[in-house]
């Protein structure tokens, strides 16, 4: 049965990624009551940033030419290294462990929120390959853009993270859900807007509803 594993990166606790999240969620324990579901809130949480002591336990698996994860402990002779898998081991297991991972994360400045990018510099090491697993991402973001929007190009949330997932995890079974022009219920000025916003996420419920079904195995 599916394993999920489930991370939400918003500062935001009540915020538009965490309720499509929650969606699917809710979903997918439908669809599949026996599976087993993971939960980190990457936020409330933080991963801690990596330090000189994963850069050590990374050479070291590069000049090993290590490619099998199950060496990593042994890799790790320094005392920082050491130190710097203690904190990797749990998070590297959650996600080894994991069939589905479903990251609910707004769209902070461009990009992704640093709470999600340590997350993923803490799992992330050379040649790591996560084969079959599956990625669907859920985000929120303050604007417009969907390609032919003033600001598509500026979109180096989707784009990090897709070239992330199939560069660094070798995975290209990435699903994108965005619910956009979120800012238009806090601010004035896009108020206007406050119905293309409803009306998006509105489109992007429905859709991690029937992708949730998609992904029990």
């Amino acid at each position: 049965m599916t394993h999920l594993l489930h991370l939400d990166a918003s500062a935001r606790t009540t915020s538009v990624s965490r309720r499509l999240g929650a969606e699917f969620v809710r979903a997918w324990r439908a669809a599949a009551p026996e599976g087993e579901y993971t939960y980190r809130d990457l936020s409330a949480e933080p991963t801690p940033f990596i330090g000189a002591g994963w850069t050590e336990l990374c050479d070291a698996v590069l000049a090993a030419g290590a490619t099998d994860l199950d060496r990593l402990p042994e890799l790790a002779t320094t005392p920082a290294a050491k130190q710097a898998w203690r904190i990797v081991e749990p998070l590297l297991a959650q996600l080894l462990a994991a069939d589905v991972i479903l990251i609910g994360t707004p769209m902070y400045n461009y990009s992704i929120p640093a709470a999600l990018k340590a997350w993923l510099d803490q799992v992330t090491f050379p040649r790591m390959s996560l084969g079959h697993r599956r990625f669907v991402v859920v985000s929120a973001r303050g604007g417009a853009y969907s390609p032919g929007a003033p600001k598509a190009a500026f979109d180096y949330q989707e784009r990090y993270l897709r070239d992330f997932f199939a560069g660094h995890f070798a995975v290209t079974d990435t699903v994108f859900v965005h619910a956009e022009l979120a800012n238009a219920v806090q601010d004035p000025n896009l108020a206007h807007l406050r119905a293309e916003h409803e009306s998006s996420l509105a489109a992007a419920l429905t859709e991690v509803t029937t992708l949730a079904k998609d992904y029990v195995r």
